[in-house]
């Protein structure tokens, strides 16, 4: 503090104590009217739908002057009168519960560690009277393949679901989920857009994956205190046996249950019905239709196919495996019409279908153009000259167009 300061300060103690060190009350005079703003209010019960600005304006015409439009809106803030655009109250949205197992299920995807190089993506879907982990798959693609791995043995293992909720991701929005729901005669239900409120169950799931399942998970083998996951197929396993072993058998909070146990209480020591193996494949077929030509052939992404010659003009279904184009079966009408020939192949696999391991690398050539360039570089700068005609020289054995021999090297370098 300065000294002018402690100064004054004593001087106010000396001549009128403690009291009179209190700041004085700050008196402040309202600028705006108290009718401008009571008429202002009026306005905007009025019409609810007002806007502070709108306000502002009808003021202006009628009166001639108004306040500042922020200093209306912190009046209409005082006063509880902000309300939605249109006039209504805020949406409320009440807590909802499917009332037995395999009535909804909601699913989604979680972003995950980065194992051998490459991120990792959890498929998963939960029950939502449960809580139970219907299904679940780490995959190294957020796409309609690592979907199915993850859907397929949840519909085998705990039956089929009367609703499926999911949001509008790429892979929840493709054609296949849709056939596959319309097969097994499940509904399926996109999320709207911007309201994500319906899939806080399995948002809750993810935020109890993320504190208790990959806070142990780690694909860098120099970070100390996780478990070093190498592969996609050990992160499975790990989190199939973390599910099973602490998450199904535990409490959950808002149950009161496990999800294993609320489960089974579900159906009454009775087993869920499941599919039939034969549904349960055509669900998981892909299908593209496509027009026959004149000729009684069909095109599938650059392969040829030979049809029956009756289809010839006519919309059919083709049904096939994404992973084997090679054998397409034709439906006319919901209809069997045989199978599609294969005549021209040059795709063996759909192109969504992506192989969850990528190809291995090429072996190394083991010649370092960068290093060449380099010498190439240090002997110009020492004085020795680079002889371009020697690029035209037949190489020895093992060596390339251009490339100098140890030797030659090291006497450019020592002349």
């Amino acid at each position: 503090m300065s000294r002018p300061s402690l100064d004054r300060w004593i001087r106010a103690w000396r001549s009128g104590g403690f009291d009179a060190l209190m700041p004085p009350a700050r008196q402040v005079t309202p600028r705006t009217p108290a009718e401008v703003l009571a008429l202002a209010a009026a306005l905007k019960r009025e019409n609810p739908a007002r806007t502070a600005a709108q306000v502002a304006r009808v003021l202006r015409a009628s009166a001639g002057w108004s306040p500042a439009e922020r200093t209306l809106q912190r009046h209409f803030v005082r006063l509880e009168l902000l309300t939605r655009p249109d006039g209504s109250p805020p949406a409320v949205f009440g807590r909802f519960e499917a009332g037995r197992p395999n009535e909804m299920w909601t699913g989604d995807a979680l972003h995950g560690p980065v194992i051998g190089g490459r991120k990792t993506y959890l498929f998963a879907f939960i029950d939502d009277h449960s809580r139970l982990i219907a299904g679940h798959r780490f995959g190294h693609a957020e796409d309609t393949v690592r979907l199915a791995a993850a859907l397929r043995p949840a519909l085998a293992s705990r039956g089929v679901p009367e609703r499926i909720y999911v949001d509008n991701g790429s892979a929840f929005v493709d054609a296949w989920l849709l056939r596959a729901c319309a097969v097994l005669g499940v509904k399926l239900t996109h999320s709207t857009p911007g309201r994500p409120q319906g899939r806080g169950k399995i948002e809750r799931l993810f935020r109890t994956v993320r504190e208790q399942f990959l806070v142990e998970i780690t694909g860098d083998p120099a970070e100390r205190g996780r478990r070093h996951v190498t592969g996609v197929g050990e992160l499975n396993r790990l989190f199939t046996a973390w599910a099973e072993t602490i998450y199904h058998r535990r409490e959950h909070s808002e149950t009161g249950q496990p999800p294993l146990q609320r489960w089974a209480d579900g159906w009454k020591g009775a087993a869920p019905p499941l599919p039939e193996p034969a549904q349960l494949h055509e669900a998981f077929l892909w299908s593209e239709r496509r027009t026959v030509r004149k000729t009684a052939v069909v095109a599938l992404h650059g392969n040829t196919y030979q049809v029956d010659p009756s289809l010839a003009g006519r919309k059919v279904e083709l049904v096939f495996d994404p992973f084997d184009l090679a054998s397409i079966e034709v439906r006319w009408q919901g209809r069997a019409a045989g199978q599609a020939i294969p005549h021209v192949i040059g795709r063996h696999a759909h192109p969504k279908a992506r192989p969850g391991q990528p190809a291995p690398p090429a072996p190394a050539s083991g010649i370092d153009y960068m290093g060449l360039i380099d010498a190439a570089h240090d002997t110009g700068l020492a004085g020795g000259a680079i002889s371009f005609a020697g690029l035209t020289d037949p190489p020895g054995p093992g060596q390339l167009p251009g490339q100098m021999t140890i030797g030659e090297a090291l006497a450019q370098e020592n002349p």
